[in-house]
């Protein structure tokens, strides 16, 4: 059949290569629309109970993954050119459009009975610019009285923090990178003013950077994956055509990924924008094993035709495995329920497949254009280096059994010792370096202010009206003043501070009455907490109404955490979560915890479980495959065992390494499953077709294979682990990951393939014809 089809691609050539140019040309159109996601990742599938509670609470009080926040350290904040400059800074950002609301000291109100109408009425403590160190002091002393911004907007009288809320269609846009670099640009002004270094954190700041990253690195992976490939060819072939021939495969294949990402709707994000480098490392192992037996047939026969055909017949199906084999290994992610995996799953497998059709459709015909090749073209199949090697490869398989047994084994208990230390754990900024400012700039906000990572809890008191009940106030009060208490959070807000913030105003200012209401108070408290109608609303109290619902039946508290990982991050969850079941009956509360937090939490043991099971639906499926091939089980546990060792050997240095399981490793291994297996297929196919060929010899025909199959397969996997190490220059933790435990998966593979293949299929065959 392959033969035939090789005929038929020579045939017609000429239509077959207008069809893929054009139909490139189209994807290449719809690739120029590709835009980069600037929405949180779908990690859980909307109908988990975590996401539709989190929709809920965005309902019902509004997105809570909106507010940037700035922070400088100094003691000097009370002198006259730094205040200024501060405050000067809090009107320039306001005024940067896309900015909702800017909370800040400088803004600071304090709440004044008035005596005419017995109301509190809200009055700015500062009135700036100062010229006279008397006049801010004096104004300094009124603020510090005021225990309801202590831990809110200050600590420890050395931090001080600015929150920036942005407006959550802007967040979601592209233009987030523009508003984002604006704030940017006024910090810079005023460290150049004030002498101090600002501080900048929030999720918004965090997702701006990881995503304008994210398109760098692919750019720059991109480009890098393509002039490493050229190297790699140029090296092995000294031919300028094969090198030009093979990146325009490449090339092609990654315009069909950019295309197809449009076509059915997905946008850019960490996981799909490594998809193009990547089209690329797994698109020239195709051009190398057509070339490779192109030349070797030709350099046989010296028919130029011949060559062609023969290379198609034969290297059609492996090729054809291959790039099905790598494909599953991607394209198992689709069945997942994260959304995110899905994405990625759907283009690599789609395009991955595509590969293999333009490198069928484009190689055959384009070499039948070329001029024959010359000797320097086939020189690297002459490689005395690479022959020494694999005589030593073969030599230890047949006469060194024994010895390749014992150190797989030993290599196993070893992994299996180090898999036994691997842990389950995953941070919200996990891919960053320690040493990046993102990371160092969040640890100096969970340091002065316990955390920035928002978490949400909803108390439903089932009553209208039931929030202003003097013993739910109480409740939430006894809760919030635990939490304060607990080091890996912020001082938690509620609208309880608003009515103790009241109550200090009731009683004269003073701040020994910051406190919750009592019996005698209630009376007092729906006149006092109603603002004159005429004057404009604060910001305290803007801000105090989104804590509750217009029926003053839910309230929420809001809390802002460390970045504690998957594994504390419960931890606390789980405190807080007992604490509040002693503290509110539930039969008459509901309780819903909820918030950026939680989300991540849900979306990371989502993720973590469907790489799990994708891991096993990939060996299914490869298995399948392999069963299909073959035709034979013995060949089958043949092909398995030398491609689980890697498995198993990379998870054992990954314990022993101290890299923890998470999205980003997981990933790993049914990626490297999918691609390893390809060294198998070349080299079980080449055994199979040559058996015959030496009367069912199984020790000469495995020496065959080594000899004849060997350069080609270190060539492929020189190529592909030279590709994956690109993606260790990335400033992502998770992509450098991928990059170098692939690379040590492929090089044990390799080695495992053209070692402990050999000696399976001897002892298996040992007693009859395989």
């Amino acid at each position: 059949m392959w033969y035939s089809l090789a005929k038929f691609i020579l045939k017609f050539r000429v239509l077959l290569l207008v069809v893929l140019i054009a139909a490139t040309a189209y994807m290449g159109f719809m690739a120029s629309k590709v835009q980069l996601s600037y929405e949180p990742s779908k990690a859980i599938p909307r109908d988990n109970a975590k996401y539709i509670e989190y929709q809920a609470f965005v309902k019902k009080f509004g997105d809570d993954g909106n507010t940037l926040v700035l922070g400088i350290a100094t003691q000097n904040i009370f002198t006259q050119n730094i205040f200024n400059a501060f405050a000067a800074l809090q009107q320039t950002v306001k005024k940067i459009p896309g900015v909702v609301d800017v909370l800040s000291m400088p803004e600071a109100v304090n709440f004044i009975k008035d005596s005419a109408t017995g109301r509190l009425l809200a009055q700015k403590i500062f009135d700036y610019p100062y010229t006279s160190q008397q006049r801010l002091d004096s104004d300094k002393a009124v603020f510090e009285n005021l225990p309801f911004y202590k831990g809110l907007l200050y600590n420890h009288d050395t931090a001080w923090l600015m929150a920036v809320r942005l407006n959550a269609d802007t967040v979601r846009s592209k233009y987030r990178t523009k508003l984002v670099s604006d704030i940017v640009g006024e910090t810079t002004v005023f460290e150049s003013v004030a002498k101090l270094p600002v501080h900048i954190s929030g999720l918004p700041y965090y997702l701006t950077t990881y995503a304008n990253r994210i398109a760098k690195e692919m750019n720059w992976f991109l480009t890098g994956s393509l002039i490493l490939s050229a190297i790699t060819l140029m090296l092995f072939f000294r031919s300028v055509n094969a090198t030009i021939m093979s990146l325009l495969v490449v090339g092609m294949g990654v315009v069909w990924c950019l295309g197809t990402m449009v076509l059915v709707g997905y946008k850019i994000t960490l996981l799909t924008a490594i998809i193009p480098p990547l089209i690329v490392v797994i698109g020239v192992p195709n051009c190398i094993y057509f070339l490779n037996k192109y030349h070797t047939t030709f350099r046989e026969t010296g028919d130029k035709n011949k060559a062609l055909i023969t290379m198609v017949g034969r290297m059609g199906v492996v090729t054809l495995f291959c790039n099905l084999a790598a494909a599953i290994g991607f394209a198992v992610f689709a069945f997942t329920h994260s959304e995110v995996l899905k994405e990625f799953g759907v283009v690599s497998g789609i395009n991955i497949m595509m590969l293999f059709i333009i490198s069928l459709i484009f190689i055959p015909p384009v070499l039948s254009f070329l001029p024959e090749p010359k000797p320097r073209h086939v020189r690297y199949l002459d490689n005395k280096l690479l022959e020494k090697l694999l005589l030593r490869l073969e030599h230890w398989a047949f006469n060194h059994s024994k010895w390749i047994y014992g150190v797989s084994l030993i290599a196993i208990i070893i992994a299996v010792i180090g898999m036994t230390k691997l842990k389950k754990e995953g941070f919200i900024v996990d891919d960053l370096q320690k040493d990046d400012v993102v990371y160092t700039d969040l640890k100096w906000f969970e340091h002065n202010f316990g955390g920035i990572m928002p978490l949400e809890i909803m108390i439903d008191t089932k009553k209208k009206k039931g929030l202003f009940r003097l013993p739910v106030i109480n409740k939430i009060d006894s809760f919030s003043q635990y939490v304060d208490t607990r080091p890996e959070t912020s001082r938690p807000l509620s609208y309880v501070d608003g009515l103790k913030f009241a109550i200090q105003a009731l009683y004269g200012g003073d701040s020994s009455n910051y406190r919750t209401p009592t019996e005698f108070d209630g009376a007092f408290m729906g006149d006092l907490l109603r603002s004159d109608p005429k004057a404009k609303a604060s910001q305290i109290s803007q801000m105090l109404n989104s804590f509750i619902d217009s029926n003053k039946q839910v309230a929420r508290v809001s809390i802002n955490v460390q970045d504690l990982g998957t594994v504390k991050l419960p931890l606390l969850i789980n405190d807080f979560d007992s604490v509040t079941r002693k503290t509110f009956d539930t039969a008459h509360y509901k309780l819903t915890f909820t918030g950026g937090s939680i989300t991540f939490l849900e979306g990371s043991s989502f993720i973590i479980d469907g790489l799990k099971s994708s891991i096993c639906w990939a060996f299914l499926l490869i298995a399948l495959c392999m069963l299909y091939l073959f035709r034979s089980a013995r060949i089958l546990l043949c092909s398995l065992i030398p491609n689980i060792v890697p498995l198993v050997i990379t998870a054992g240095i990954m314990g022993w390494a101290g890299v923890s399981l998470k999205p980003s490793t997981v990933l790993v291994f049914s990626v490297a499953l999918g691609i390893a297996i390809d060294v198998t297929i070349r080299f079980l196919v080449n055994y199979k077709q040559e058996l015959s060929h030496y009367n069912y010899n199984v020790p000469e025909t495995l020496r065959q294979t080594i000899r004849h199959t060997g350069i080609s397969i270190i060539y492929t996997s020189l190529v592909l682990i030279a590709g994956f190490i690109i993606f260790c220059f990335s400033q992502f933790g998770g992509t450098k990951a991928l990059g170098w435990l692939t690379s040590l998966t492929l090089v044990v593979g390799t080695l495992t393939n053209l070692t402990l293949l050999p000696v399976l299929i001897k002892a298996l065959a040992k007693k009859k014809k395989v």
